[in-house]
């Protein structure tokens, strides 16, 4: 550690798998890093829902994404390192596709050719490790509400959204596009936390960001879906459902009884476009959040695999949350040198975890160069 990493102090915005990965590799730079979040705990998309039935059985979610792949060589050596961590596992599932029009399933994936990974006990495992190592300190429940640079003493200023200070930083990594964009004032009244005349440029990009919006529906049933032979499938002709996956055929997944299953699906972002045009962009109520998961099973057990009654059934909405392009270019990030701001994230590389792990790699190794430290990251 040199006296620069010593004294230098990041804030981080984000705790899904890009702000924890960049967090915790200038963390163990020895740079004292804050990161904030908004939500209850570190996951993001890498969620995992924690739900309680009537009879006080828990039940587990991966409600965001399910899995991941990894073909980039410096992720799949940090990924390696998960692995040997035991907070990430391979799944050795196979998959294929359901034709809704024919009623079969074609195109069944052979096993190994893909290696797909997901954290272990839950997809959120990885984040919340990440966030709990040493010179880092994660404040959830936190959203940032404003971001003021600082010319004079060259650092940011920042504020939560009902104006409590939240200190001054020397760098900054945000890795919600919404810090930058409209979107954050249709979420919340108010403008976006950076001054966007500051920033025209990344105002531009971030408005222009495609978004695909997605429901999750997490189901639970007593018995085991005798009728599909596989553990994920994507769907043909389907107006309103995308993916199914069995959560619960996961490695490190407990689940009691041994014969129940869990699965999440995945609607269509046209299915989502329709519902969400309807009901507006704020959080939707119970009773919206009710008739989407009604209108998903419906056409779950429209595809004649026998679908029993579940024991559990709820809806999640993704309202922006998969990007469809990406805006950091071969640097795999947006980099402001001069005001010390970094933008990471899968929107920056492309649009998957892979993406976002790549972009916080990025987004490190530019804070790092500018302290005159190796990255080796």
């Amino acid at each position: 550690m040199t006296s620069a990493t010593a004294a230098a102090n990041v804030a981080v915005i984000g705790a899904g798998i890009s702000g924890a990965v960049c967090a915790s590799l200038l963390a163990g730079r020895g740079l004292a890093v804050t990161l904030f979040d908004s939500g209850r705990g570190a996951g993001g998309r890498m969620a995992q829902r924690r739900e309680v039935m009537e009879d006080g059985t828990e039940l587990r979610f991966d409600h965001g994404a399910p899995y991941f792949t990894v073909t980039n060589d410096e992720v799949a050596r940090v990924v390696s390192g998960w692995e040997a961590r035991g907070i990430v596992a391979e799944w050795k599932a196979m998959f294929a596709c359901f034709d809704r029009a024919t009623g079969k399933f074609t195109d069944f994936e052979k096993e190994g050719s893909t290696k797909k990974y997901v954290g272990v006990p839950g997809m959120n495992s990885i984040c919340k490790s990440l966030c709990s190592e040493d010179g880092l300190v994660a404040k959830f429940g936190v959203t940032v509400g404003k971001m003021d640079w600082l010319q004079d003493r060259s650092s940011w200023s920042l504020a939560s959204l009902d104006g409590k200070d939240l200190g001054n930083f020397d760098y900054v990594v945000a890795t919600d596009k919404n810090v930058a964009s409209p979107r954050f004032s249709g979420l919340t009244g108010r403008p976006p936390p950076l001054d966007l005349s500051l920033f025209p440029q990344l105002s531009v990009m971030v408005q222009d960001i495609p978004v695909r919006p997605c429901f999750a529906l997490m189901v639970a049933f007593s018995e085991p879906l005798a009728m599909v032979p596989v553990h994920g499938f994507s769907f043909n002709n389907s107006d309103s459902l995308s993916w199914a996956f069995c959560d619960s055929s996961k490695p490190g997944r407990a689940c009691v009884p041994p014969n129940r299953q869990s699965w999440v699906l995945h609607s269509t972002a046209k299915y989502a476009s329709k519902v969400i045009n309807n009901i507006g962009p704020r959080k939707p109520s119970a009773d919206a959040l009710a008739k989407v998961a009604e209108e998903l099973f419906r056409e779950f057990q429209a595809t004649g695999l026998s679908i029993p009654q579940p024991i559990f059934m709820k809806a999640h909405r993704w309202g922006s949350a998969f990007p469809a392009i990406s805006i950091g270019g071969d640097d795999k990030c947006v980099w402001y040198k001069s005001t010390k701001l970094a933008i990471c994230g899968d929107f920056c590389a492309c649009p998957n975890i892979e993406g976002a792990v790549l972009s916080a790699m990025r987004g490190a190794s530019k804070i790092m160069g500018c302290l005159n430290c190796p990255s080796g990251l």
